[in-house]
Order: structure tokens, then sequence, then C-alpha cells
């Protein structure tokens, strides 16, 4: 069984749906038993980081997930509140990266938010088994993690290259939304699903 954490966030649909294509048994829960029995855990969301912390603190949910060791996926806020800081919202997260998420520079040239289709390089790691280098992915978001040594892809934006994925042990974080992403976001899922 797969639980896929319940949390103040937008867009947990479209990653059941995304579950559901590909035959896997999946739960949207914010119990914690539940979420440690799961074989699989999927963080994902769309939304505010001090908000959603904030939720996931008073449902204790921040600790168990600290705490699990089966294989966990973060999708875009899912993976950005696995570092251990965020600017929005001056957020202390959960660190299980080391890394602080920062907004896109104003007044650079960047739009903001980074809104559509960007290749994904240097791509690493089980999550990307069979995935071609310079595939593209769906990406909404405004803030970012700069390059990291537990960097498992990089995408560019307007010339600032960024951690489009992390990994460490058996957590896995992706900034893009595979379950918006045609093929290759499928190939994500099946990849943490029957890889990790």
């Amino acid at each position: 069984m797969i639980a896929v954490i319940k949390y103040n966030a937008g867009n947990i649909l479209s990653v059941m749906c995304a579950l559901e294509r590909l035959g896997a048994e999946a739960v949207l829960t914010d119990d914690p038993e539940t979420i440690k029995k799961a074989e699989r855990v999927i963080f994902p969301g769309v939304g505010e980081a001090s908000t959603a912390m904030r939720y996931l603190d008073e449902r204790g949910l921040s600790d168990v997930i600290r705490g699990l060791d089966q294989p966990f996926l973060g999708i875009c806020l899912g993976m950005q509140l696995m570092c251990s800081f965020s600017e929005e919202g001056n957020t202390e997260c959960l660190g299980i990266f080391p890394e602080h998420v920062r907004l896109f520079p104003k007044g650079q040239g960047y739009k903001i938010p980074h809104v559509g289709w960007n290749t994904v390089s240097r791509l690493s790691g089980p999550l990307f088994s069979g995935v071609p280098d310079e595939s593209y992915f769906y990406f909404v978001h405004s803030y970012f993690v700069p390059l990291s040594s537990d960097a498992s892809s990089v995408t560019s934006y307007d010339g600032l290259d960024f951690s489009a994925s992390l990994s460490r042990g058996n957590f896995y974080g992706v900034q893009f939304h595979p379950e918006k992403s045609g093929e290759a976001g499928e190939m994500i899922l099946r990849n943490f699903l029957e890889r990790t």
C-alpha cells in the first residue's frame, strides 16, 4: 500500500489519479500509524511552506516523516519541505536535505513563478532508470533548491541551474510534477514504485 500524505496542500488528486492509472493501491492519509506501515510514501503538493509545516507539526507528522525507512518521494512543495529551511515564510522545514530553498531572484529577468515544460539533465539514481537525458517535465514553482551534492538531476531556468531532484538514502524529491509530465513522468512514478 502507498500512503499519500494529506496535508495543507493542493494538487493531491492528480497524484492519486496517476497512481490509480499505474495500478497502485494508494490511500490519502494524515494518520501517523498508516504512514509508518505503508510500503512506500508520497508527499505531494502545491501550496505555501509555513502553512504546510504547521499542519505537519500539529499532527505529529514531522517526526514521523524524518523517521521513515521505506522509500519516500516528495513532489514540488513536498521536496522543498524535505529541506532544512525555506525563504517562503522563513520556514524551518524537515531537514532531511541540508539545503535552503530560495525565491527566484526578482528583477533579474526571471518570470515568477517558473511555469511550464523544461528539460532535466544529469540524471542519476533509480528514479531516472530508462528516462532519457534532457527529457521534458512540467514545473510550477516560485522557490527552488540551489545545486546540491544531493541533486540527482538539474534544470536550467533562464541560465540559473538548480536541483530538479534530490536523493539521500530512502528519501527522494522532485521539483517537477511527474503526475503532469506525460510518459516521462509516468516512468518516474513507476520507477519509484518498482525500483526504490
